[in-house]
């Protein structure tokens, strides 16, 4: 992302939220907008089938290294999501980044300087960061 994309789409969030400006209003759309995101990808998988999801547990020995762990994971998914699928999801996660930033815009955080302190963490922190 380029540098201040954050910072402009912050902006327009903050112009155009209107109708849900309260925090309990943002709180709960952007809970909505990510079961919404959830519900998009249950339904590529569930109606149209572009994706699979084959889960099974992860092969992990205690005396595997990282390397080997990351070379044997698996994200459970098969196939990609077709056109139709993709647009839906990309919008929905877009909503969601929209009540992202209208939480932010309303607790007085900036997306981009949040941004950078996560990536500055892991870089710092590397595989120990989700722990």
């Amino acid at each position: 992302m380029k540098d201040g994309n954050c910072k402009v789409f912050q902006e327009a969030v903050d112009a155009y939220l209107i109708r849900h400006r309260s925090i309990l209003d943002v709180l709960s759309k952007f809970q909505e907008s990510s079961a919404r995101v959830n519900r998009a990808v249950a339904k590529a998988v569930t109606s149209c089938g572009c994706l699979e999801i084959n889960a099974c547990r992860q092969p992990a020995t205690a005396t595997m290294s990282i390397t080997e762990f990351r070379q044997c994971v698996d994200s459970h998914l098969r196939g990609e999501l077709c056109e139709s699928c993709c647009e839906i999801i990309a919008s929905e996660i877009g909503m969601s980044l929209f009540y992202q930033a209208a939480l932010c815009n309303l607790l007085g955080l900036d997306l981009d300087e949040l941004l950078a302190q996560e990536a500055q963490r892991l870089k710092t922190l590397g595989i120990f960061n989700l722990s």
